[in-house]
C-alpha cells in the first residue's frame, strides 16, 4: 500500500480537528451523513477494484487491446490503494467523532466484470461519479477543516479519473476545463444498481436511468433509456444532458434524445417532466419535475495520442500506426526459403510455393548474422546462387511465394 499506517494515523485527527463540540452542534449533523456517505462510496470502489483486479489476467488486458498488461494492471492497483485509504480514514474520522461508520452495504459487479473493455469503461463511471459527488457534497458540509480533507479526497479521485480516460484509449484527458457537481440522491441513482441488497446511507436515492443504446454514443444518436420510473405516457418527457462547465443542461424532447455536436467528455443525463432546463449547480437544481436519473455517457470525440499509444494493441490504433511489421526468423526457416529459392531459379518457369511453416508477409531487420537467425527485409534484391551445403547462406532474394525478401550472409570488404 502506497500509504503508510502511520500517515492514515495521522490523517483522521487533521480530518477531525475541530473540537467535539463543535461536530455534536445542530449543523455539524450533515457533516456525519456527508463523511458516512462518502465511505460508503470509497466502499464500492475499493471492492470493485479488487474484484477486477482478482478476476483479470495479462491475457485478458492484452486481448482487450493494451499494449502492455501492466500499464493498466499498474493503475488499477493503485488506483484500489487509494480507494482503500480513503475509507479507512473517513472510518477513522467517523469513530474519533463516536459515530460508527457504515459498513453493512454489500456490492455487485457480475454484469459489468464481464470483460476487460466493460471494466475499464465502468471504471471511468466510477471515478467521475466519485469526483461529482465529492463536488456536490461540498455545499453540504459546514466545518471547514472537513471540507478542506474531502477536498484532498476530491483532488485524488479527479487524478483518478484522468488515468481512465487515457487507458479508455478514445477518451481525452482532461475533456473540459469544469466537472459536473452531483448531489447525493444523484450519486445514489448511478451507485445504486452496484448494491446488493438494502443498503441505509441516511438520504434518498433518485429512481435509476439506463441508456438501452448497444454501441457507443456519439454525436447523432438518438438515445434510449429504461427505468423503473418510466411508465405510461411520455409525452411531455425531457432528456436533460450536463456537460461540464455550461450553465445549464441541454433540454430536448425524449423521442427525440439526440446527441449534439461539440460535445466531449462525460455527459450526466436526466429525465424529466417538463423541458425547463437543469441548473449546473447542486444547491439550485430542480428536482419538482425529476423523473429519473442521471446516467452517465461518455461522448468520446476527441481521442488523443497519449490514450491510443496505451491502446496501441486495438484495432484503431494498429490502423493508425500502419501495417508493417518485423520478424527474424530462425536458421532453420531461412535455410528451407532459401532451398525453395534455389528450387525454383534451377527451373526457370516453375511456379513456386512456400515451404510449410514459412512466415507469410512478415518483413524482418536486416544484419543479423546465421547465428542470430536469417534476417528478412521489405527491400528487394537481385537474387544470387545459394551457399554450397554446410557454409553461409548467400542467397539474397524474394522467397519462392513473393511475400518476404531474403537477404544473405555478404562477407564486408576490408577496409
Amino acid at each position: 500500500m502506497r500509504f503508510s499506517t502511520t500517515f492514515i494515523a495521522l490523517a483522521a485527527p487533521y480530518l477531525v480537528s475541530a473540537a467535539p463540540a463543535r461536530i455534536y452542534g445542530k449543523r455539524a449533523a450533515a457533516d456525519i451523513v456527508v463523511l458516512k456517505f462518502a465511505d460508503v462510496l470509497e466502499q464500492l470502489e475499493t471492492t470493485f477494484y479488487q474484484q477486477a483486479i482478482q478476476k483479470f489476467q495479462d491475457s485478458d488486458f492484452t486481448s482487450a487491446g493494451f499494449s502492455s498488461a501492466q500499464i493498466p494492471i499498474e493503475q488499477f492497483i493503485n488506483i484500489q490503494k487509494d480507494e482503500s485509504t480513503h475509507s479507512q480514514v473517513l472510518q477513522a474520522a467517523l469513530k474519533s467523532f463516536g459515530e460508527s461508520p457504515i459498513t453493512s452495504c454489500k456490492f455487485k459487479f457480475d454484469s459489468v466484470l464481464t470483460d476487460v473493455a466493460t471494466m475499464a469503461a465502468t471504471a471511468r463511471v466510477v471515478e467521475n461519479v466519485g469526483v461529482g459527488a465529492y463536488l456536490g457534497g461540498a455545499t453540504l458540509i459546514t466545518d471547514p477543516v472537513i471540507l478542506d480533507a474531502a477536498g484532498s479526497i476530491l483532488t485524488v479521485e479527479a487524478r483518478h479519473q484522468t488515468i481512465l480516460n487515457v487507458l479508455s484509449g478514445s477518451g481525452t484527458a482532461i475533456p473540459s476545463a469544469f466537472d459536473i457537481p452531483l448531489t447525493p440522491s444523484e450519486v445514489l441513482a448511478l451507485a445504486g444498481p452496484f448494491f446488493d441488497g438494502p443498503c441505509d446511507v441516511g438520504l434518498p436515492a433518485n429512481p435509476s436511468l439506463a441508456i438501452t443504446n448497444t454501441g457507443t454514443p456519439a454525436p447523432g444518436t438518438l438515445l434510449t433509456f429504461s427505468s423503473s420510473a418510466i411508465n405510461g405516457s411520455t409525452d411531455n418527457f425531457h432528456c436533460q444532458m450536463m456537460i461540464g462547465g455550461a450553465s445549464s443542461s441541454i433540454a430536448l424532447p425524449l423521442d427525440q434524445c439526440i446527441v449534439p455536436e461539440g460535445i466531449n467528455g462525460p455527459v450526466a443525463i436526466w429525465v424529466t417532466s417538463d423541458g425547463q432546463p437543469l441548473t449546473n449547480n447542486v444547491r439550485d437544481r430542480a428536482t419538482t419535475q425529476l423523473v429519473a436519473g442521471p446516467t452517465m455517457a461518455f461522448i468520446d470525440t476527441q481521442p488523443e495520442t497519449l490514450g491510443q499509444m496505451a491502446r496501441a494493441g486495438s484495432n484503431g490504433a494498429r490502423q493508425q500506426q500502419g501495417s508493417s511489421s518485423t520478424q527474424t526468423i530462425s536458421p532453420a526457416q531461412a535455410s528451407s526459403i532459401i532451398a525453395s529459392a534455389g528450387a525454383a531459379t534451377d527451373a526457370p518457369g516453375a511456379s513456386p510455393t512456400a515451404p510449410a511453416g514459412s512466415p507469410q508477409g512478415a518483413p524482418a531487420a536486416q544484419g543479423a548474422p546465421p547465428s542470430q537467425g536469417a534476417p528478412v527485409a521489405n527491400a528487394a534484391s537481385a537474387p544470387v546462387a545459394p551457399g554450397t551445403p554446410g557454409g553461409p547462406n548467400t542467397f539474397t532474394g524474394p522467397s519462392p511465394d513473393g511475400s518476404v525478401t531474403v537477404n544473405g550472409w555478404t562477407n564486408i570488404p576490408a577496409q
